[in-house]
């Protein structure tokens, strides 16, 4: 627990990604492989669920520390993270453990979910009461449901493949699924994970015991050049960018899986798309998109139509109804058994063609290729984007093999994105961010002017946290102290004085909205220093881009 406590705060420190790469190295160097196992799953994205509720964790603490409820809630405001606010009031630790992070977890964490309140504040105390500082926060993060830290799952990949001297592709292959809930983590997977190579093992081939885990997904790079640099459009296949979950169809040992890119496992989710795996040759891999449409239509529908597959408990009539889907394929990634993806791209898309071309089936449609004259005809057909309901093109190397992650080493993929949607919008509200930022007042809530009845009147439409540097951040934050109106909990209500243009890439109506008005992916462009709020823009504009995006 101690070494895992000094890593979190040193990832949480710095910005460097050769210091974090540093630190994760020493880590899993020295660490026993329980712990290794369960540091890498946290680090890779495991999400602990909530041990114990907020309510008690707040109540012990306070009791603990000896405060009134007024003073804690003012401590929480001055420093806005409960799990730091609880390491700061505690009073110093009586004792000391030399428990490994895995005893923690298995041993005291996990068993705490579901003990009665009585039991889980006698066992909190204790365990408060044998931790420093940078271990009661670690610990009432793990135990709050709250654990983030801020190191991409690549570094800890390119981590793992120094210290077990593997090549970085076969770490990310065998990581596949490795934060599936499902799976606890445990010392054995941690040793299959960074075991060497041995002869004949293929690297492509996954393991018997994880017969049923998708490839590490292929990234496109953002396409910040003009793509004339790219060469011959005669070397490229060119597709349109869709708006939909990113998903690979695994049909092997007779069973389908259907796994989201972030490694969900959404099988049960889309019903339609797991029987049209039972139609699929068995070792069969499709990598595409799941997007909402319906039966027999030519377009897809918006996004927010597709949402309820994932948000709804349960799948009833009805959101099946609402809510169609198909996959919308993009690579086939193994057929037969038979690992595809160091074939080239215009030869697997062929392969893909045939196969859909056999299934006849409405719930699998091949993205289609789009042909122009040249790279000036396709910028003009790229305009077209958002009539279409995608967000520009996708541009692929013909000869590029399917790689691991976002790499240049197999062929490139980039993604040539129409530019955001962008509007002057006013800050309403802050609120503290998280970890580095926990201090600062870095989250924020954005309103248009409505100017129905005659009247003039700021309705929030958008929360965005990223886009200014952190500077810009230290100063908008004092500006948030400074014109503070009043306090809801964590959130701040300010004076209206400040004005930023705000990005998003998709928007809907959505009742649930004050505005009526609901954006996708919303951040900060630019602190607009030069405009009077005043000079913010309208609800009525973002009604037009509502109206654009449903013609």
């Amino acid at each position: 627990m101690k070494r895992f406590a000094t890593l979190y705060t040193a990832l949480d420190a710095t910005t460097s990604t050769h210091a974090k790469l540093e630190a994760l190295i020493a880590y899993f160097s020295g660490a026993e492989a329980e712990d290794a196992a369960w540091a890498s799953y946290f680090l890779a994205g495991g999400k602990p669920r909530q041990s114990v509720p907020t309510r008690l964790l707040t109540e012990f603490a306070r009791e603990r520390a000896g405060l009134p409820e007024w003073l804690f809630e003012e401590s929480y405001q001055a420093v806005g993270d409960l799990a730091e606010t609880i390491a700061h009031i505690l009073p110093p630790a009586t004792g000391e453990t030399s428990l490994g992070l895995a005893q923690w977890i298995e041993e005291r964490v996990l068993t705490l979910r579901g003990a009665n309140p009585s039991e889980l504040r006698e066992r909190l105390l204790s365990y408060w009461d044998e931790l420093n500082w940078s271990e009661r926060f670690l610990l009432t993060k793990l135990i709050g449901g709250g654990f983030r830290v801020g190191v991409a799952r690549q570094l800890v990949v390119r981590a793992l493949a120094e210290v077990a001297g593997v090549d970085h592709k076969r770490i990310a292959q065998r990581m596949v699924g490795w934060t599936d809930s499902r799976q606890t983590p445990s010392a054995a997977r941690y040793l299959r994970l960074i075991a060497p190579a041995a002869d004949g093992d293929d690297v492509d081939t996954p393991h018997e015991s994880d017969i049923g885990l998708p490839f590490p997904f292929f990234l496109a790079h953002p396409l910040q050049a003009d793509p004339a640099t790219l060469g011959s459009p005669d070397d490229w296949i060119v597709e349109w960018k869709w708006d939909g979950i990113r998903a690979q169809l695994v049909k092997r040992a007779g069973r389908v899986w259907i796994w989201s890119r972030g490694e969900d496992l959404v099988t049960e989710r889309f019903p339609e798309l797991a029987a049209l795996g039972e139609a699929l040759p068995d070792g069969t891999v499709i990598d595409g998109e799941i997007l909402a449409w319906e039966p027999g239509a030519a377009a897809p529908l918006p996004f927010a139509r597709l949402q309820p597959r994932i948000t709804r408990k349960s799948l009833t009539k009805k959101v099946l109804a609402d809510s169609p889907a198909a996959l919308l394929a993009y690579d086939l990634l193994e057929i037969d058994g038979r690992d595809l993806r160091t074939e080239p791209l215009h030869a697997r898309r062929a392969r893909l063609d045939a196969l859909a071309s056999s299934l006849h089936a409405d719930v699998l449609r091949v993205s289609p290729v789009v042909t122009a004259s040249g790279w000036d005809a396709l910028a003009t057909l790229r305009e077209e984007s958002r009539a279409r309901g995608v967000e520009g093109l996708m541009l692929k190397e013909r000869a590029s093999m399917y790689g691991v992650g976002r790499t240049k080493a197999s062929g490139t993929w980039w993604k040539w994105k129409i530019d955001p949607y962008a509007i002057d919008a006013v800050l309403l509200y802050a609120q503290r961010g998280h970890g580095r930022r926990a201090s600062l007042y870095t989250d924020f809530t954005f309103a248009v002017w409505d100017e129905a009845d005659g009247t003039r009147t700021l309705v929030p439409f958008a929360k965005a946290y990223s886009g200014l540097t952190d500077e810009e951040m230290r100063q908008v934050d004092a500006i948030v102290r400074k014109t503070t109106i009043e306090k809801f909990g964590p959130v701040r209500s300010v004076t209206p004085t400040l004005v930023f243009e705000i990005g998003f890439e998709g928007i809907q109506a959505s009742p649930r909205h004050k505005s009526g008005i609901a954006v996708r992916f919303p951040r900060m462009l630019r602190w607009r220093t030069d405009k009077k709020i005043e000079d913010a823009d309208t609800l009525d504009t973002l009604k037009g881009f509502l109206n654009e995006a449903s013609a």
